[in-house]
């Protein structure tokens, strides 16, 4: 009997190696993983927020509809709980991504506004916010462009035979994945350039 019971457990091992489940297991380990960095790189962002807004409110006090843009976006990316359920959840994933692009479009008017304030870009704390701002952004392209590829993954297995079976019997389902829309626009790193621009030629 218990030869009979191991020969039955290995070939149910077998079965599910070969229906797609340890892949599936895996490949939903990695999204994990990436959703995590993801998400520690848009953190370490919005902790810059306080310290940018701060520096340029001492150089550009008059500037308040746009600082107040950048509080605001932050508060909001501050308030979505980004848990590993929101992986399972389009409207709430939806819903994050929406708040980080806030953010990144209040940052990118925020350095707009810059420009018009030199004692403000040759600050030494200003700048040292803006390269980590800089450095930043690219470890978020970064991680999103890893977690987009590892989801890309799963929800090709996922649909593929005989994984979609198993799949199903499971209850795995696709998941969301960031938008094409604006995605460019999100994923480049904000530059300011803090040499002056030549005088124009007589």
């Amino acid at each position: 009997m218990r030869k009979i019971l191991t020969v039955l457990a290995a070939l149910a091992s077998l079965s599910l190696t070969n229906c797609g489940y340890n892949a599936i297991q895996s490949e939903d380990e990695q999204i994990k993983s990436n959703w995590s960095e993801v998400v520690n790189q848009y953190q370490r962002r919005a902790d810059l927020v306080p310290n940018l807004v701060n520096s340029v409110k001492g150089f550009a006090q008059q500037e308040k509809d746009v600082l107040l843009g950048v509080t605001n976006a932050r508060a909001k990316v501050g308030s979505i709980q980004a848990t590993p359920e929101v992986l399972n959840d389009p409207a709430a994933f939806q819903k994050f991504q929406a708040a980080q692009g806030e953010l990144s479009s209040a940052l990118s008017r925020l350095l707009v506004v810059t420009e018009n304030y030199p004692q403000l870009k040759s600050d030494a704390l200003f700048k040292d916010l803006m390269s980590q701002l800089e450095g930043t952004e690219n470890r978020i392209t970064v991680a999103r462009n890893r977690y987009i590829k590892a989801v890309q993954d799963y929800n090709v297995t996922i649909r593929s035979f005989p994984s979609n079976l198993t799949a199903m019997m499971f209850g795995y389902k696709e998941k969301p994945n960031f938008s094409v829309a604006n995605e460019k626009e999100i994923s480049t790193a904000p530059k300011v350039d803090f040499n002056p621009a030549p005088a124009p030629s007589k």
